[in-house]
């Protein structure tokens, strides 16, 4: 991912800390395996393994924020080398916030569970836009080592798919409250249950934004698809 610098060790602190972030990425992705899990099957087990994965995840935000302030003391880098520091930074941050809405996905499974109407609810579309979201993590992670910005481009696009499909569930989960009231209570929680999975899927679009600010110095955060598609031209 870095290019080659005169300081050898210079090198081997920013693959160690590419490497720390990505390491990262891995157990943020098996969070959130275990939280779909843990929706699937109405398991409290898998939502006690997500709980103490977000532990791990927090000190692990923690030890690389530390290795890059370390870094930028010692190096002062300047233009490609503080971007590519800065990078690390923002996407250790976005992947942290994904491991929250796992472990908010988690709890939320847990209060379901705890309310006795887990069978009857309508949570096969919600697992389906989950899915969507753990893959979109996982492209981004792929793209992030790759630096593909065309691969980042696409994720873009992906992330659409996951908004309509929150769109759609919040509309029928509405249609199935006014018809069964007693599903209120319960049905709430699938309501912030799909908006933490639409969160992942944000997430998973902020570190693609941020391989374009990396790879072209672009920053391409609030702008029209078509508009990032002809600049990158």
């Amino acid at each position: 991912m870095t290019d080659k610098h005169l300081s050898t060790q210079f090198d081997s602190d920013l693959n160690q800390v590419s490497a720390r972030v990505m390491e990262l990425g891995g157990l943020v992705e098996s969070q959130i395996r275990q939280a779909i899990y843990a929706l699937s099957q109405f398991s409290l087990d898998a939502v006690e393994e997500v709980e103490r994965i977000e532990r791990r995840t927090n000190q692990m935000e923690i030890e690389i924020d530390h290795e890059l302030i370390t870094i930028i003391a010692r190096r002062q880098p300047t233009a490609r080398d503080l971007r590519l520091l800065m990078t690390f930074s923002k996407a250790t941050a976005n992947l942290e916030r994904m491991g929250d809405e796992a472990t908010r996905m988690a709890r939320m499974v847990r209060s379901i569970i705890e309310s006795g109407a887990a069978r009857s609810l309508p949570t096969s579309d919600l697992r389906v836009a989950a899915d969507l979201a753990s893959g979109l993590l996982r492209k981004a992670l792929d793209a992030f080592a790759r630096l593909d910005t065309r691969a980042a481009v696409s994720i873009l696009k992906e992330d659409d798919q996951i908004d309509r499909e929150f769109d759609g569930f919040v509309r029928k989960l509405i249609t199935y409250m006014v018809e069964d009231p007693r599903t209120i209570s319960a049905s709430l929680h699938l309501v912030f249950l799909a908006k933490a999975i639409e969160r992942i899927g944000d997430h998973s679009k902020n570190i693609a934004e941020l391989i374009v600010y990396l790879v072209e110095g672009k920053d391409i955060r609030h702008q029209a698809l078509d508009t990032i598609e002809s600049s990158l031209q």
